[in-house]
């Protein structure tokens, strides 16, 4: 690729290609028994936290006499904070169960 250097440092090294130095990355594989195992729990953990989220709000909401709109509001707000635990398992699932492997 370099025909003529101008000087003795851009000339491209003797027998060798030009570029084929550069190491490709290795090339990592999918452990799907781990992508199941995390996807499994996920969907029942998710399945208990965003239940205990409904009941949770419409619970509360009735105690306080709140009306429907309390309900919704706390039903809401209950449903964020079980999408932060959800997202929190899966990121500790990953470090125990990683998704690729070498």
């Amino acid at each position: 690729m370099i025909g003529l250097a101008c000087c003795a440092t851009l000339r491209a090294p003797i027998g060798k290609e030009p570029m084929s130095t550069v190491e490709r990355p290795l090339s990592r594989r999918i452990n799907w028994t781990n992508v199941l195992t995390v996807l499994s729990a996920a969907v029942l953990i998710g399945a208990e936290v965003f239940a205990a989220a409904f009941a949770g709000g419409w619970a509360l909401a009735g105690l306080l006499g709140l009306g429907d709109y309390g309900v919704y509001v706390l039903q809401t707000i209950f449903f964020v904070v079980g999408m932060l635990v959800m997202a929190s398992f899966v990121r500790a699932a990953r470090r125990i169960e990683p998704f690729t492997s070498r």
